[in-house]
């Protein structure tokens, strides 16, 4: 017989037990009535009412109770493998809470009263430890890897060719080459022995960014040096053995609302065979010494947040005299709507034989009339202007007169173009004109260029040809990558020089760099046609790029969405029939809208990776809906809104509306949808088929509310940041919000290895050989990601193998 106290502390447990019932019931029974009346799911009413009656049975301590939580509990079963079959992440939403509470039910069953026909207390304790031993199982399994394909059965790549010639052992482009396909000729490290790599050297710039400040350059490897810039674009030069500083300059950069620089820029004069041997470190009183006297021979380009190109000696970091003023040209000239950070480059400048070809970021999404989305080309030795491309003036390539301004709003180049050589064409990925949500003011040229890919002449910088990826964008879905450029193979032995572009909807266009047709088919399909503002109008179709996959593009349902719990879940459920989703392209409207993929990715940035002797390309990209809604004019002065960034409202002053916009997420900061939230993929170019799938990213640094779970759960994360490819089948990857770069094998996915970082490394690795030492590095800039504000850094970190 148990003791008197004993039994009291059981009631007592079976009451709060009961109560703790009856108030999830509640709140399922009350948000389970509303998502009926907004046509959801009855499940969760029908449950929630079954569970205030077990409630209120346990604590009246009832048996009754228990078995009305059983049927509950058996019904939720039922429910979750018709609703999700066995998926795995959706069954854990749905099913493990329920088996959480079902242990204490049937631990105090002894605590109830009497029953008619006792439950025996070893079945009793057997079946909770059943259910516990099956949520101990369904906890380790979450550690496990779940890939969304994979490579089963594949056939021997066919590789097509590369667009460009090799960089040997240097990375001389942001992208590596001019081809932006960030493959590296490299085989040092290899899957076999890259378990070894540890960390060779740390670099620290001095200059820890501050929210929403970012560092995120990706370092230019030539001749045994390292080239990057601070995100307020102080350069720097590092000796690529140790790290050690070599020497700084600094423009003195007024900052602005987002600083950041993503990389430089290098030309070279000297013959080949003329390249001195890497240099050793320089003091300020050599570099003094060294100043040349006449034009850099090599050189280093960079922009500035505050609307500058700065040009300086590669070898010494002195401001290269022969070019502009001092080694500085301003970007401000004939550009109207300068405020302070209305329009500034981040991407790194591309160089293309003797010239600077640069566009620039908008503010985005703040009043109509911004800074003009110009094109230019300087020259690398003067700083002269040698063309620009202005869309709202296409007859004319150079300076407008005197008094005049490159047409204000247009659609800007905000990203890296790649080009062609032999084609002696740039292109270009372009964004949208702002403000981005409401566009019936928008110019024919705005129209036809927006979100699109433009090809110019090198020579002239006039149009050969463009392929838009949205028309009349209004979800902000302008083209954020690098377009990649590789000869791809067209089935009967030879190849097809193609031009392939990931975009922020997921949709990948595969194009003829020749022509812009495309090689991959494209449709025109039907999208929705209401809920848009009255004012403005829609697009009847959108280009769809069916003959390549989309990646992590599938339509969102009510059965997807998502929580820790039932109740989050519950919540998401409501916030997703709450809104407006009609599918892809549901335009923003007076009533809150759904958009995915949303305006993060999709792809974004940090472009794809081709390995181009196997024809094997890389992507990763985020899934995360995003909701906007307009706001009346009236309203939104009223409320005194201020745009605090992406993410948040849009001001859009001179239009009728301002905009709220946010992530479609749960009270716990978790997106509403199942994860994984961010995968990376790899396609087969050949075939046009993907070959593998994986997650990207763990909650060992993050978590719901944003607190880190300290597990290493491959659940798949949002990652900003691109892949490297080797030639010894290595793909490298950083950009998650957990703290590592990782390194994958390209036939199948799996993870050989990962390093960690001091933090979050939002950006793109790259990887070289030291021709002093023969080693083979592998660099990253760690600077904190958005996801962990908190956090923040100045690292560049290198690994190599241990010698």
């Amino acid at each position: 017989m148990p003791s008197s106290t004993s039994a009291k502390a059981g009631r007592i447990a079976v009451i709060a037990l009961g109560l703790i019932i009856l108030i999830v019931g509640l709140l399922m029974l009350g948000g389970g009535a509303y998502l009926v009346a907004l046509g959801g799911s009855w499940y969760f009413a029908l449950a929630g009412l079954g569970l205030c009656g077990s409630g209120c049975l346990l604590m009246l301590r009832r048996p009754a109770g228990a078995g009305l939580y059983g049927v509950v509990f058996i019904a939720t079963i039922v429910w979750a493998l018709w609703d999700v079959g066995l998926t795995f992440w959706p069954l854990i939403s749905r099913l493990f809470a329920p088996a959480v509470l079902a242990i204490p039910v049937l631990l105090l069953l002894p605590a109830l009263r009497p029953m008619a026909r006792p439950v025996p207390r070893k079945a009793s304790l057997g079946l909770a430890c059943l259910i516990a031993l099956a949520l101990a199982g369904t906890i380790v399994s979450t550690f496990q890897p779940r890939p969304l394909a994979v490579a089963d059965a594949v056939s021997a790549p066919i590789p097509g060719r590369s667009a460009a010639p090799s960089a040997g052992g240097d990375w001389p482009y942001w992208g590596r080459n001019p081809s932006g396909t960030r493959f590296a000729t490299l085989d040092k490290i290899t899957p076999a022995n890259v378990a070894g790599l540890k960390v060779a050297w740390t670099y620290r710039t001095g200059e820890i960014p501050k929210d929403p400040a970012a560092f995120v350059t990706t370092p230019l490897h030539i001749d045994g040096r390292l080239y990057g810039c601070t995100q307020s674009n102080v350069i720097f030069a590092l000796d690529a053995d140790t790290g050690k500083e070599l020497w700084r300059y600094d423009p003195h950069a007024q900052g602005n609302f987002r600083p950041r620089c993503r990389g430089v820029g290098y030309h070279d004069d000297a013959p080949a065979p003329s390249k001195p041997a890497p240099s050793t470190p320089v003091t300020p009183r050599a570099v003094a010494m060294a100043a040349p006297s006449g034009p850099c021979v090599r050189r280093i380009i960079s922009t500035t947040v505050d609307a500058r190109l700065v040009a300086v000696d590669a070898v010494t970091g002195l401001p290269c005299a022969d070019f502009g003023n001092r080694g500085v040209v301003s970007l401000r000239t004939s550009m109207s709507n300068m405020q302070p950070g209305f329009y500034f480059p981040t991407a790194a400048p591309t160089i293309m034989r003797n010239l600077i070809i640069v566009g620039g970021l908008v503010r985005d999404n703040y009043e109509e009339g911004e800074p003009s989305g110009v094109v230019r080309a300087f020259d690398v030795h003067t700083g002269k202007l040698v063309w620009a491309w202005d869309m709202g003036n296409p007859d004319a390539s150079g300076r407008p007169p005197a008094g005049k301004s490159f047409t204000p709003g247009t659609p800007n180049v905000w990203s890296t173009p790649s080009f062609d050589d032999k084609l002696g064409l740039v292109y270009l990925p372009t964004g949208n004109a702002t403000p981005d949500s409401w566009g019936p003011k928008r110019s024919p040229a705005a129209e036809r260029y927006s979100s699109s890919i433009v090809a110019l002449d090198v020579t002239t910088g006039r149009v050969r040809w463009s392929f838009q990826t949205v028309h009349h964008d209004l979800w902000d879905y302008d083209v954020p990558a690098q377009p990649a450029l590789y000869d791809v193979p067209d089935g009967h032995g030879g190849t097809i020089p193609a031009l392939i572009q990931v975009t922020k909807r997921g949709q990948i266009f595969m194009l003829d760099r020749r022509t812009g047709k495309p090689i991959a088919k494209v449709e025109e399909r039907p999208v929705p046609q209401k809920g848009g503002a009255r004012d403005d109008f829609l697009s009847p179709t959108q280009p769809y790029s069916t003959g390549m996959p989309a990646i992590g593009a599938e339509r969102l349902t009510e059965a997807r969405m998502w929580g820790a719990t039932p109740l989050d879940q519950l919540y998401c459920r409501i916030a997703f029939r709450k809104a407006r989703y009609d599918g892809d392209f549901s335009p923003p409207g007076l009533k809150t809208a759904i958009y995915f993929p949303g305006w993060f990715g999709g792809m974004n940035w940090g472009s794809v990776s081709i390995a181009e002797n196997r024809g094997t390309m890389i992507v990763n990209d985020t899934r995360v809906p995003v909701v906007a809604r307009l706001v009346p004019r009236a309203e939104y002065d009223a409320k005194a809104r201020k745009s605090s960034g992406e993410g948040s409202g849009a001001p859009q002053y001179g239009t009728p509306y301002g905009l709220e916009q946010g992530t479609l997420e749960s009270p716990l900061a978790v997106p509403c949808q199942e994860p994984p939230y961010g995968a990376i993929t790899a396609i087969d170019l050949a075939t046009r088929k993907v070959l593998w799938s994986m997650p990207l990213g763990t909650l060992q640094d993050s978590g719901p509310l944003g607190l880190a779970m300290h597990m290493g759960i491959p659940i798949g994360l949002p990652a900003i940041g691109g892949p490297v490819t080797t030639a010894s089948g290595l793909v490298f990857m950083a950009g998650t919000q957990d703290h590592y770069i990782r390194a994958f094998d390209i036939r199948n996915g799996h993870e050989l290895w990962k390093g960690r970082l001091p933090m979050g490394a939002e950006t793109t690795p790259m990887t070289y050989v030291s021709p002093r030492s023969g080693r083979q590095y592998l660099a990253i800039a760690v600077g904190g990601n958005l996801a962990q504000k908190q956090d923040r850094g100045d690292y560049i970190v290198a690994f190599s193998l241990q010698h």
